[in-house]
């Protein structure tokens, strides 16, 4: 008898701390939303990102909202598409030379090139730099990061992606 009551209060122990666990906030993992309207009927998901910006602590940030939009469309039955051109200041932050970089700045920089190749393992992403940015900033394109083709103008790549219905967003 003294071990059906102990299972029994055993059992509603775990029953209480599942209740508890599932309440406490942070600890919870709620089911993410999903985006069933928006993506009714579509296949592939096929974006262009214009990435413009020279904030490594940004940049880093947006690459894993990057990596979680690849995984929310895969997640929801969407083949993505991903094209990463980057221009202006945002080479700088896809270099390899650190040379002017404030200490304070390195680890961003590693979080960048990182989660840069974390992206291009993923199918279906590619990645491009600007030479006409290159040029202007007086970048050597041996530096870049491995594994982003470096091209003529990514303005035309925008245009020739945007006309084969690759969705632009801006990252600035």
């Amino acid at each position: 008898m003294k071990s059906a009551q102990l299972s029994v209060l055993s059992i509603r122990a775990l029953v209480l701390l599942g209740a508890v666990w599932l309440t406490l906030p942070g600890l919870a993992l709620a089911e993410k939303p999903d985006d069933a309207e928006a993506l009714r009927g579509v296949e592939v998901g096929r974006v262009v990102w214009d990435i413009n910006m020279g904030d490594p602590a940004k940049l880093a940030l947006y690459l894993k909202v990057m990596d979680e939009t690849y995984e929310d469309l895969q997640r929801q039955g969407v083949k993505p598409e991903m094209v990463l051109t980057f221009r202006g200041p945002s080479l700088a932050l896809i270099s390899t030379d650190h040379t002017d970089v404030p200490l304070d700045h390195e680890p961003h920089y590693e979080a960048i090139a990182a989660q840069i190749q974390t992206l291009l393992a993923k199918p279906g992403v590619r990645m491009e730099a600007c030479s006409i940015a290159a040029r202007l900033l007086e970048l050597d394109r041996k530096t870049l990061l491995p594994g982003i083709a470096f091209v003529g103008n990514t303005f035309v790549s925008q245009i020739g992606y945007q006309s084969k219905g690759f969705a632009n967003i801006l990252i600035f």
